[in-house]
């Protein structure tokens, strides 16, 4: 069974599994989102003292946050006590646009050389990092949600909305690949 759980899965599974979470949030009237419990977890350390909009029930919001621990969790089990040890299998092409931008693929799922603990001794890492975050949360506030809210749970549910959002979050992926990225590395 461990060894089962190494494996990469399928896409059809991991779509199939996916589509059953969401045939059930949908069942018990959930919507579902990672970036909602940073407002949730505001609320809860009382924010809504100052603002209204962290001003409301944050209890209702318990599954949500148990869902996020849970994806956290996973995680952790997945890296820690799953990880094959094998190298993360990427194209030549990518391979070689990276080197192309000083970037070494060493085999991880994140190059090393850009998140690695090096990077906050360097003045450009702590500004890629610090303003990167900052853009990550302006962009998902403005938008009203982060890229699983929209493109898992609003798409589902066929929100209109979220399809302008998933597009511009592909589009900003693009333009941040293609134009920004080779400028800053």
């Amino acid at each position: 069974m461990l060894e089962l759980l190494r494996q990469p899965w399928p896409w059809y599974v991991s779509g199939t599994a996916i589509a059953a979470v969401m045939v059930m949030l949908l069942f018990f009237g959930k919507s579902f989102g990672v970036s909602a419990n940073l407002r949730t977890m505001c609320a809860i350390a009382g924010a809504g003292r100052k603002t209204a909009f962290f001003n409301f029930d944050w209890r209702t919001q318990r599954w949500n946050l148990l869902f996020l621990f849970g994806s956290v969790l996973g995680g952790f089990i997945a890296a820690t006590f799953l990880n094959s040890g094998q190298a993360l299998t990427l194209s030549a092409a990518t391979i070689t646009d990276l080197n192309s931008m000083g970037i070494q693929f060493d085999g991880q799922l994140n190059p090393g050389q850009i998140f690695g603990e090096q990077i906050f001794s360097s003045l450009k890492g702590m500004f890629i990092l610090l303003f990167g975050g900052m853009l990550v949360g302006f962009g998902a506030r403005y938008a009203g949600g982060c890229t699983s809210g929209h493109a898992i749970s609003g798409l589902s549910n066929l929100q209109f909305p979220s399809l302008i959002a998933v597009a511009g979050f592909f589009a900003g992926g693009l333009i941040m690949s293609h134009i920004f990225l080779p400028l800053i590395f």
